[in-house]
């Protein structure tokens, strides 16, 4: 008797890899191409390019940590996309609403651990703003870290799926 092995999305890593590319040329070109902690506006009053560094987490989460912080990341980091490359494995190759937001996370967990792995820190360098409001800079690892995350949490709480009944 032969058994038929559905199609895994382990294919979706070629997601992880695009966003890890564009992450790394996208700060490749800022660290040779954009002065530091200078606001180069792109679109006035909502957008800029705006070099900067962050040495912790999401919002500067302990960026005055002392240093041990960038071991944790990468080793957080590591662990998770372990973690998702894991649940790729399982999931069903057609099945993109759970693939697509695994293969997002991935990528831009790894973008930002080859920062911290070759300077120290993440480089960020998009900062949006309405008047004198600031959100804090980030980079196309992090959207993809934070679009990845929506993504597992609205397609998790509307994936369809019922819940056996309670009896």
């Amino acid at each position: 008797m032969m058994v038929r092995v559905k199609p895994n999305a382990l294919p979706w890593l070629g997601v992880s890899l695009l966003v890890f590319v564009l992450d790394q040329w996208s700060k490749a070109w800022v660290l040779s191409s954009l002065p530091e902690y200078t606001a180069v506006p792109v679109i006035d009053g909502f957008w800029n390019w705006y070099r900067t560094y962050n040495t912790g987490a999401a919002f500067s989460f302990l960026a005055d940590a002392g240093g041990w912080q960038k071991y944790f990341f990468m080793v957080l980091a590591f662990a998770i996309s372990g973690l998702m490359a894991w649940m790729l494995a399982r999931t069903p190759r057609r099945d993109w609403r759970q693939a697509l937001p695994l293969a997002l996370v991935i990528g831009g967990a790894i973008g930002n651990v080859v920062d911290r792995l070759v300077h120290g820190h993440v480089v960020d360098f998009i900062q949006w703003y309405v008047k004198d409001h600031y959100w804090p800079a980030f980079n196309i690892a992090d959207a993809a870290v934070v679009g990845g995350a929506i993504g597992i949490g609205l397609f998790g709480l509307f994936s369809g799926k019922s819940k056996p009944a309670a009896g």
